[in-house]
């Protein structure tokens, strides 16, 4: 015996995207492309692409964890632009991050200055309760009107 044979034909391989070799979501080569195009540099790098795809997808994850936790607060099914501004606005570095954007139909964060809320007057005991629901419903009735 020789120890010559036919040798194994290898198999085409079958492309695989950067995206999945990078195990991420987000569109390495479509990113890559749009780095080329949009002429931020002479050169744009395979890694910069991937770690830019990286990046975004880590921003979208955490905005929609975070959007996702406002909804089941507010006992809703979908995620809609007011539970994003919540957990942006909610979330300390992506405010500082988000600074500058405004998101359509977002509306704005609840707040009442103390100076405007009513002053808390001590009355005797048995009247005390109605001076409670008074300053409650003036309370509501500011809340109303923001």
């Amino acid at each position: 015996m020789s120890g010559r044979g036919k040798k194994a034909v290898p198999k085409p391989k079958s492309s695989v995207s950067r995206s999945s070799r990078a195990r991420i979501t987000f569109p390495v080569g479509r990113i890559h492309r749009l780095l080329r195009k949009g002429h931020y540099a002479e050169r744009v790098g395979n890694g910069a692409a991937v770690y830019h795809s990286a990046a975004l997808e880590y921003l979208c994850t955490e905005i929609l964890e975070l959007a996702g936790n406002a909804s089941r607060d507010n006992k809703k099914q979908r995620i809609t632009p007011r539970h994003i501004l919540l957990a942006v606005k909610n979330d300390e570095e992506l405010n500082t991050l988000l600074t500058g954007v405004t998101i359509s139909e977002g509306g704005v964060i609840p707040n009442i200055q103390a100076s405007l809320l009513p002053k808390r007057t001590k009355a005797p005991k048995d009247d005390s309760s109605a001076k409670d629901v008074q300053s409650q419903e003036f309370y509501y009735k500011v809340l109303k009107c923001l």
